[in-house]
């Protein structure tokens, strides 16, 4: 299967690549001229392009022919809080964005021990799951906003909304719940859980309670189950 890459702004016939893609390209992967690759602008095109320089430090390519590929009629925007172990945000983003996700937002809740997190480098390691499971759409990542803010967002309202929490007396799942073809919105609290004026917060505005199963999950965990049951759940799509 052939590998993909990322070049997020293209234009015209011919482009080149920075330092960094251009050593991968020419110095590591030995890619000789003449050899056609492929791309992704992370904005649902993907570029087949023929290697017409490899120089390590500024290869050039020539754009032979683009496609698009549309997104699927469902969205998934997950909110989650930053675990206290940033290795596990970061496995997080890349395994979701493997899955399929099309929004990521830090929350900042009552029990969150973090309240910095480096967008920059999650936002390198959704581009390398984009490239690794051949993905055309790179999510969006928002920083981290306050719990009370993200909820009450009206642009939101369009969404069905989700709240997940420890509490085994939620009867139905979330794969039950999802109506398939929808925008989906699904809040994932920090190792501490939502405080219970957020949970009351949230059901306030609109949002449901929803299970992620019997078993009580990490952070990071009910993250990636959570996005796998919105997949499933529009499986015959």
């Amino acid at each position: 299967m052939t590998q993909w890459y990322f070049q997020e702004h293209m234009s015209g016939e011919e482009f080149v690549l920075d330092q960094q893609e251009s050593k991968h390209i020419s110095k590591v992967l030995r890619k000789p001229i003449g050899e056609l690759v492929q791309f992704t602008n992370g904005k649902g095109s993907v570029f087949t392009c023929k290697i017409e320089d490899n120089h390590p430090r500024r290869t050039r390519l020539r754009i032979v022919e683009q496609q698009f590929l549309t997104k699927p009629s469902y969205d998934i925007h997950l909110a989650i809080a930053p675990t206290k172990n940033m290795d596990r945000i970061e496995w997080l983003m890349e395994k979701i964005t493997e899955i399929g996700v099309d929004e990521i937002t830090i929350l900042q809740t009552e029990n969150t021990e973090r309240i910095q997190v480096n967008i920059q480098r999650l936002q390198k390691k959704a581009i390398n799951a984009c490239k690794q499971s051949r993905k055309a759409w790179l999510p969006s990542l928002n920083d981290i906003t306050p719990f009370d803010q993200f909820i009450s967002d009206p642009s939101l309202l369009s969404h069905q909304r989700f709240i997940c929490y420890v509490d085994e007396n939620i009867p139905d799942h979330l794969y039950q719940l999802a109506k398939p073809g929808h925008s989906y919105l699904v809040l994932i609290g920090p190792e501490g859980d939502f405080g219970p004026s957020e949970i009351q917060a949230a059901l306030d505005e609109g949002f449901s309670a929803c299970s992620l199963g019997k078993s009580r999950l990490r952070t990071e965990t009910a993250g990636l189950v959570a996005v796998h049951s919105l997949q499933l759940a529009n499986l015959s799509l």
